[in-house]
């Protein structure tokens, strides 16, 4: 009627709480450093848009003579 528990197969308790708490404290470390690369982005796109709207009043100004109002 009794069987032994090595014949089990499958986790205990135990080793799922450990596995969470691993992921959580990956998890903690990594989204900070998500955000930061995210911002970066974010700042690297608005300088590119700056440089690109610069260029386009340049070729303005190349095409007209004055730049736009």
């Amino acid at each position: 009627m009794l069987k032994k528990m090595g014949s089990k197969k499958g986790f205990t308790l135990i080793e799922l709480l450990i596995v969470v708490a691993i992921i959580g404290i990956l998890a903690a470390i990594a989204i900070p450093q998500f955000s930061a690369y995210r911002a970066r982005g974010y700042n690297t796109a608005a300088t590119s848009d700056i440089k690109n709207i610069k260029t386009a009043l340049e070729a303005y100004f190349t095409d007209n003579g004055y730049y736009p109002n």
